[in-house]
């Protein structure tokens, strides 16, 4: 089994224009194409791995509840009462 910091060769296929961009912004960013992107893509992966945690947490604290301190006084059938 490979070790997971392994790097690997991938191979994309765009457009002219879309590699003209991506040289242009590699040189301003002092990078390779190869750099950008796997900056790029990494930055997606760890943002989405944070979203997901995220979520975990909000939807554990849902689950949960809170007791924000209020006392029913009336009972559901008095509050309908016509």
């Amino acid at each position: 089994m490979p070790a997971l910091d392994e790097k690997r060769n991938i191979t994309l296929r765009l457009s002219r224009q879309t590699i003209q961009k991506a040289r242009v912004l590699a040189a301003q960013r002092s990078t390779s194409i190869s750099g950008l992107l796997t900056s790029q893509i990494e930055l997606l992966a760890e943002t989405k791995d944070d979203y997901e945690r995220a979520m975990d947490r909000a939807f554990a604290r849902m689950e949960k509840g809170y007791h924000l301190g209020g006392v029913h006084v009336m009972d559901r059938d008095a509050l309908h009462e016509r």
